[in-house]
């Protein structure tokens, strides 16, 4: 048998030997190489630091020139000399004296000094170590630097602490100076060159031609972008680097041109839904490539979008904090022009991508703009903020800017301009319950029961049944119809946030200027506020009439928010709001042809609410003094007012059907009527009449001659004296804006008379021509018989004539 000799070689172990191994022989292996490393560093350093020593020694003992050797060889014959004399000549063999001589001329005597008496080999072996060091020492490590160690944190185990080092890197100062060099000699060979002065055409034409190439490349990537997005999601980082527009001549423009364009590509790209970030699990699972690809499309196109919303944030934090880039591209003047751009761009997005991510952190950038110094943002974020309002039909953007709006008022302590909260007057909270929405009025699906199918249905039909329930249930899904409970629960914590909102206000800070938005939202909202408020809030109102400190129109908004309150839910409760009628009688005179005759609408609306909407809880007397003043006030208002309160007397004349007697100047009653008596109900209207309908259809303004007119002969709804359906069928608000004359023009406008012919004006003036050169003729003939002085007296009396 023969045997093989096996090699000695070292395996490396493989994966199953490695799991086998403990984990304390894996410990012990990692230290054993940090103690052979430490020790080898460790003696390195010892090596180094006996180096440094031995170099050290030798540079201290410094040799003598042979000049000064000689000298003190001289002065040290001539001490000998001395000695000699004083010692006996036969007391020096011949040998020592040759001996001395032999080693005179040795180079040790060079190393040392002559003149001491210390023999010449004390300390040989010690120096001859030390020479031996530094001659094995290389020449060139003295100019080499020293290398400098960096302590780490040590390492703590059972037997102790391993302190950590690690050698800092030396950098190479040759390599920098050089680099150094070759840029300085650049520099000089650039400034060597003088830069082309060019003239202001030139400059415009070049600055015209950089615009253009922006431009360009601005569009290609645009549409490259937008006929395939999946493919070309990248070049939208592209286009977003040009945000950086480093160029001072064009950075500007650039900047506002990318701005807009990546706005109207997010609006056309951006997907009909949420994206949501994947999960780790969904990240791990194997998908196809097309899913694959709509992932990745997704994904960057959420990126991107929310590096672009952080751009345009930037923006407008620099305009606030006037904070200039390092680079000093675009002045201070100009980030107000970038600013305003980014907030319209911001604008947009919130209006068109409510449903998409990152639209809660636009909400809360546009919000607190809408308080901002500058008119011009104020008013963009206000008209954006208000279309959201009138678009929303499900409540959740709606829901979102109400809460930041409660939350920027309080934090502010009411210290915020009034149209952040008259932006709550366009919520769609009270259309959506007063005129409900198509998707509500449509009736639910109702599916057929086990019971109905079998009973109604054959086998076969109630097959097909199911399977037609099951396909209509899948659509109902498809198409995620929100159900009307929803929507309501939205409405009602946003109307919450509303109320509270208001009732803080009212109960905080009662002379802030935010009380009239609050005042007319409360009218706007009053009729869906809770049944427990109503009494304090009641009291609330008339106690800040009564206070005086409230201009004429936050009265008429505290009146109309109390009758909307009881017009509402507030029928159930036996409150009798005397009060505000008599405060509405007696500042009626308040309106005139100035500057309250814009308040005439809020009076138009709360004659509406308090006797048409209550007619059951109002006495005749009460509406005949309300007629009779509306009568008297229209004599001395504008015309639009006019014919909105002769609009109103006719629904009071239809509503209340004793009104006639107004028109009766035959009938009698008890007592005198007191027109300047401020309660209606003791005035006795009664005994008087509407004579103002006389003066009133002699108006200039052709409608109000129509209204008086109508409303002499009764407002009958039928026959010759009934108005046409423009009119009649139209309220009394709406004709009041209808016919307002804000441009300062007749409405309607008034018809221009028509000229006369040429030769009609060509005769009659020759007709007169005639006529006087007759009597002329006559005068002359009749004063030349008399004296010149009677005649000049003649001709002065005819011309006086």
């Amino acid at each position: 048998m023969s045997f093989t000799k096996r090699k000695n070689t070292k395996r490396v172990p493989s994966f199953r030997k490695l799991l086998r191994t403990s984990k304390i022989k894996l410990d012990n292996k990692l230290k054993n190489k940090q103690y052979k490393q430490q020790s080898a560093a460790k003696k390195y350093r010892k090596e180094q630091k006996k180096l440094r020593e031995a170099v050290r020694d030798a540079i201290s003992r410094k040799p003598f020139p042979l000049e000064e050797c000689k000298k003190r060889q001289v002065a040290g014959k001539r001490e000998e000399e001395e000695e000699e004399d004083a010692l006996p000549l036969d007391m020096m063999d011949e040998d020592d004296l040759k001996l001395m001589e032999d080693l005179a001329q040795k180079a040790s005597f060079l190393t040392r000094d002559l003149s001491s008496d210390e023999p010449v080999h004390v300390k040989k072996r010690k120096h001859e170590s030390v020479i031996d060091k530094y001659e094995k020492v290389p020449r060139r490590m003295q100019t080499e630097p020293e290398k400098e160690l960096i302590h780490l944190l040590p390492i703590k185990d059972k037997g102790g602490i391993i302190p950590q080092t690690m050698e800092k890197p030396v950098l190479n100062v040759e390599q920098n100076e050089e680099e150094d060099t070759e840029e300085m000699e650049e520099a000089e060979d650039f400034n060597e060159e003088p830069l082309p002065v060019l003239t202001p055409e030139e400059m415009a034409a070049q600055r015209r031609q950089k615009l253009q190439e922006r431009k360009m490349h601005i569009a290609a990537l645009a549409s490259a972008i937008l006929s395939e997005p999946d493919n070309n999601i990248k070049k939208l980082k592209e286009l977003r680097a040009m945000l950086m527009e480093q160029d001072p001549n064009v950075a500007v423009i650039v900047r506002k041109l990318v701005m807009v364009s990546l706005m109207e590509i997010f609006k056309d790209i951006a997907p009909s839904y949420k994206i949501r970030p994947l999960t780790e699990a969904e990240k791990a699972t194997k998908v196809k490539k097309e899913t694959q690809k709509l992932r990745e499309f997704e994904e960057g196109l959420v990126s991107q979008y929310k590096f672009y919303l952080e751009n345009l944030e930037q923006t407008i934090k620099d305009w606030k904090q006037r904070k200039l880039k390092k680079s000093n591209v675009i002045s201070l003047k100009a980030y107000k022009g970038l600013a305003e751009i980014a907030v319209k761009c911001l604008c947009e997005l919130l209006v068109a991508l409510p449903h998409f991510n990152f639209h809660n952190n636009i909400i809360v950038l546009i919000v607190p703009l809408m308080n901002d110094a500058s008119k011009m943002i104020s008013e963009l974020c206000f008209e954006a903020v208000k279309k959201l309002f009138k678009q929303d039909k499900l409540g959740y953007a709606s829901l979102g800017v109400v809460k930041v709006i409660s939350g920027l008022v309080r934090g502010r302590n009411y210290d915020v301009r009034p149209e952040v909260l008259k932006v709550f007057l366009h919520l769609r909270i009270k259309e959506v319950e007063l005129q409900k929405d198509s998707e509500d009025i449509a009736p639910k699906k109702k599916f057929m029961t086990y019971k109905e199918k079998r009973k109604n249905l054959s086998r076969m039909q109630r097959k097909w049944k199911k399977a037609e329930e099951k396909l209509e249930r899948e659509l109902l899904e498809a198409e995620a119809s929100e159900s009307k409970e929803k929507k309501l629960k939205l409405h009602t914590e946003t109307l919450n946030i509303v109320f509270v909102t208001y009732f803080r206000i009212l109960k905080k800070a009662q002379k802030s200027p935010l009380l009239p938005a609050v005042l007319e939202g409360l009218a706007k909202f009053a009729h869906l506020i809770n049944v427990e408020f109503f009494d304090d809030l009641l009291i609330v109102l008339h106690s800040l009439i009564a206070s005086g400190g409230l201009s004429y129109r936050e009265s008429l908004h505290c009146v109309l928010s109390a009758f909307h309150i009881l017009s509402g839910q507030g029928d159930v409760l036996n409150i009798d709001p005397m009060k505000f009628y008599t405060h509405l009688y007696k500042t009626l005179f308040s309106l005139h042809a100035g500057g309250t005759n814009d308040d005439t609408g809020i009076v138009l609306q709360c004659v509406d609410v308090m006797f048409a909407k209550r007619r059951k809880q109002v006495s005749q007397q009460r509406a005949l003094a309300f007629l009779k003043r509306l009568s008297t006030l229209a004599l001395h208002v504008l015309p639009n007012s006019s014919v909105g309160i002769l609009a109103t007397n006719r629904v009071l004349m239809q509503t209340f059907p004793k009104m006639d007697l107004l028109l009766d100047n035959e009938s009698q009653g008890s007592g005198v009527y007191l027109p300047e008596l401020e309660e209606p109900e003791h005035c006795n209207a009664q005994n008087t009449a509407l004579w103002e309908l006389h003066l009133l259809q002699r108006h200039y303004h052709p409608t109000v001659q129509k209204f008086a007119a109508h409303l002499i002969v009764g407002a009958p709804t039928e026959g010759s004296g009934a108005l046409p359906l423009d009119l009649s069928q139209r309220p009394a608000t709406e004709l009041f804006e209808a016919y307002s004359m804000r441009g300062m023009t007749f409405n309607p406008p008034v018809a221009s008379v028509t000229p006369r012919r040429k030769d009609t004006f060509s005769q009659m003036d020759s007709f007169i021509d005639e006529e006087l050169n007759k009597q002329l003729q006559q005068h002359i003939s009749e004063t030349v018989t008399h004296k010149p002085l009677d005649f000049a007296k003649h001709l002065k009396e005819s011309l006086l004539l």
